[in-house]
């Protein structure tokens, strides 16, 4: 088990660094991408028209979403490296949650009965993060909440996020209360954990 630690440890690093490597990469290419759309680099220069025909078709689906929701098509290539860096993020988060409910089952099998406590309760928190996290997903992709496999995490995170709804506003079409409901989760089952 302490191998199976160490190389989860190792396989977080790296992705780590993927995704920060990844995002600067990224970071470069949709700016020039923005320039190119922009018109502030001349449109008949072959950067801009390599840009056009190899970058424009992997931000075109996001452009679509962003003028269908009355965006301006030149900021496509920013919320696709929004996008990039999202998506690196919750790769990160699903690793360190992965290490975390193998750490509490190893602690559990060494401690005893306050280690199934302590693992009970680590995975209980564990389980309502994912569902918190399974819903701002959904609802960034538009996914039905009625379908069976997003169902569970309806019937999870909405006894959390109604009442900090009721609370928090939303900030213009932006709902904070998932962000909340995490770091609200997080501190509760530190504070559990820490009891024991």
């Amino acid at each position: 088990m302490d191998v199976l630690l160490t190389a989860l440890d190792a396989l977080i690093v790296v992705a780590r660094q993927a995704v920060f490597v990844i995002a600067v990469a990224s970071f470069v290419v949709f700016a020039v991408d923005w320039l190119v759309r922009t018109r502030r680099i001349n449109p008949f220069n072959p950067v801009a028209r390599f840009y056009r025909h190899a970058v424009h078709p992997i931000t075109l689906p996001i452009e679509r979403r962003v003028v269908r929701a009355g965006g301006v098509p030149s900021s496509a290539p920013w919320w696709t490296l929004v996008g990039v860096v999202v998506g690196g993020i919750l790769l990160i988060v699903l690793l360190q949650f992965v290490r975390s409910l193998f750490a509490s089952a190893l602690i559990a099998m060494v401690s005893g009965g306050a280690g199934l406590v302590y693992l009970i309760i680590s995975w209980t928190f564990g389980i309502l993060q994912i569902a918190v996290l399974l819903r701002v997903v959904s609802s960034w992709l538009h996914l039905p909440e009625w379908k069976w496999w997003l169902r569970w995490s309806v019937v999870l995170s909405e006894p959390i996020l109604r009442p900090l709804r009721r609370v928090i506003p939303p900030f213009g079409m932006m709902d904070v209360t998932p962000i909340v409901a995490w770091f609200a989760l997080r501190i509760i089952e530190s504070i559990l954990l820490h009891a024991l």
